[in-house]
């Protein structure tokens, strides 16, 4: 059974929280958003919008250099000043300008790929800015709460135990550490001086765990210990154990504001994946058997081989 590095007894389970949010899982949904940057139409501009540059007359704006960081951020561009981003943003709009203008002289446009091109880049902005704009409709802070509440009530009452443990290489010395602390030595200072957990900094201290976070063997022990009561030695797969029942509790959910960003990605998946669901079903989709691709043509027959010469005659 595989254990926390930190602490050598606890299991790398999700903790309450991944728990909780494990119950708001939705079938996955491929929503392929793809930033498309234009500059078919001219777009009203807010006061707050200067203009950083022109390219044969055709403004760029601060909006727009937004929408291009969108498009081509990286590696590169994350490690850059904002002076050399902004320079090096105008730089990519200018030239992709200057291009378009000179496939425009081309007639790039008329040509049948643009223009299918052209429309699937259509749709799939249009489908971002509609999903994006009802996705902000459906969080509130109502939606949000229901989800939570309806996920807590599905949350099983599951006991948990707050304990800490000193982990050594013997039983010898699990049963020194028994005697010092039956002598009223403190855990959490002995746990520090005499543990080889890597976590026991914190006194030795595991936090809350439900039964199934430990290993057998340890979990057995802590679970029917009563709070403030210290254990035998234990052994498991790390060592020997001294354990000390801080708590019992049964399990409680996380808070509202620890889980609501991860309550706010659900509320909007589930409104996508409703809203996408219901347009299908009012949709008449039909999908059709591409064409059987034409057989392959037989090879020609080979020419007959030329006939052999016949011998030449022998003279008499």
């Amino acid at each position: 059974m595989t254990v926390s590095s930190t602490l050598a007894c606890k299991l790398a389970s999700p903790a309450a929280s991944r728990a909780f949010l494990r119950r708001l899982a939705l079938n996955a949904l491929a929503l392929a958003l793809v930033a498309i940057f234009a500059f078919a139409a001219p777009v009203a501009r807010a006061e707050d919008d200067p203009v950083l540059a022109r390219v044969n007359g055709i403004e760029i704006r601060q909006s727009d250099l937004a929408i291009a960081e969108d498009e081509v951020a990286n590696q590169q561009t994350a490690q850059m000043s904002p002076e050399q981003k902004r320079d090096y943003l105008i730089s990519f709009i200018s030239d992709m300008l200057l291009v378009s203008k000179a496939a425009e002289a081309k007639k790039f446009t008329d040509k049948d790929e643009f223009k299918r091109k052209l429309a699937f880049a259509r749709n799939k902005l249009l489908m971002e800015q509609y999903l994006q704009a009802e996705a902000k409709a459906a969080v509130t802070d109502a939606a949000m709460h229901k989800v939570y509440d309806e996920a807590i009530g599905q949350m099983s009452k599951e006991p948990e135990v707050r304990a800490r443990h000193i982990l050594v290489e013997t039983e010898d010395e699990a049963k020194a550490v028994l005697a010092e602390l039956k002598k009223g030595a403190d855990f959490a200072e002995l746990a520090k001086t005499k543990s080889k957990d890597p976590g026991s900094s914190d006194g030795g201290d595991l936090g809350y765990f439900t039964k199934d976070q430990m290993v057998p063997e340890f979990s057995e022990v802590a679970f029917k210990l009563e709070k403030g009561q210290l254990s035998e030695p234990v052994k498991s797969q790390f060592g020997w154990h001294i354990i000390k029942v801080e708590d019992k509790r049964v399990r409680q959910p996380p808070e509202f504001d620890k889980v609501k960003d991860q309550l706010e990605q659900y509320v909007v998946r589930r409104q996508q994946v409703e809203m996408i669901t219901n347009l299908r079903k009012e949709a008449k989709i039909e999908k059709l058997t591409p064409p059987a691709a034409p057989a392959a043509a037989a090879p020609a027959p080979a020419a007959p081989a030329a006939p052999a010469a016949p011998p030449a005659e022998q003279k008499k």
